[in-house]
């Protein structure tokens, strides 16, 4: 990213996603997942908190967000994502097969960050949208051949890439600020 303090919110955002997900995880994983899924869990608001530590101090320094032009594109781009969201939840849930809520909601915050890495001019949201539509789709047919739920599949996934993403902004924010 451009500007240090988007490094920084990016952290603080993408950690506290992750402790989400680490949550959403705790849907019938293998015994062998839960400590993983703590630590992860732990690890993500230690980041939220050095996430909002760096950016509470770098509030009046620049921001990608500065240009009304790129808060206007984030909030249609988001608008959309939620729309999309909600009646796509709504459809899964309606066919009672919610077991697939998780794995489209992935896939819709995996697919949003396409459009997000133009806004915040970095190809690295591309990559971690990749990753999300990967761990999405793979939730869906692991899950099928397995007895793990696919929230726990796509929590566990969909956690550990946020809370990885969001440790390289928090150390390319502490890097650039000395």
């Amino acid at each position: 990213m451009r500007y240090t303090r988007d490094n920084a919110m990016a952290a603080l955002i993408l950690a506290f996603f992750a402790c989400m997900w680490f949550g959403w995880a705790q849907e019938r994983p293998p015994s062998s997942w839960r400590r993983p899924l703590l630590i992860g869990a732990i690890a993500s608001v230690i980041l939220v908190v050095l996430g909002a530590r760096a950016s509470w101090q770098l509030r009046s320094s620049s921001s990608v967000f500065s240009a009304s032009e790129a808060s206007r594109r984030y909030g249609i781009v988001v608008r959309v994502e939620t729309v999309i969201a909600a009646v796509g939840s709504t459809a899964i849930f309606s066919s009672g097969r919610s077991e697939y809520l998780a794995p489209w909601i992935c896939l819709v915050v995996g697919v949003h960050m396409w459009p997000i890495a133009a806004v915040l001019r970095s190809p690295s949201f591309l990559v971690l949208g990749g990753v999300l539509t990967v761990v999405a789709v793979s939730a869906v047919v692991v899950s099928g051949h397995t007895d793990v739920a696919a929230s726990a599949i796509t929590g566990a996934g969909a956690g550990s890439a946020l809370a990885c993403f969001s440790g390289v902004n928090a150390a390319l924010a502490r890097w650039s600020r000395g």
